[in-house]
């Protein structure tokens, strides 16, 4: 396997691609254009999660769905509700 060494530059780079995208995601947000409900393709993508990640979540009641139809849907506000409730603070001493 070769061995790929990470810049000063590549970590950069990566930083203003990633805040790039947070601002793309926090401007989509504020205009209003994220669904109410959204189909489980959807949230793997949000997410970046497989599809069994997604149904695991589902089955022990993480995340909660709704199913009309044969399609499953989930609440945008309930997926970041389960993002903020889960998120992790480390305490820098």
């Amino acid at each position: 396997m070769p061995t790929s060494i990470i810049t000063t530059d590549d970590l950069r780079d990566f930083k203003m691609e990633l805040l790039d995208d947070i601002k793309e995601l926090l401007t989509n947000q504020d205009s209003g254009t994220l669904k109410k409900y959204l189909k489980s393709q959807e949230v793997m993508n949000l997410l970046q999660i497989s599809p069994g990640t997604l149904q695991n979540l589902r089955v022990n009641g993480t995340l909660p769905y709704s199913k009309v139809g044969g399609i499953i849907y989930y609440d945008a506000q309930e997926i970041q509700k389960v993002m903020d409730e889960n998120r992790i603070h480390h305490l820098n001493f």
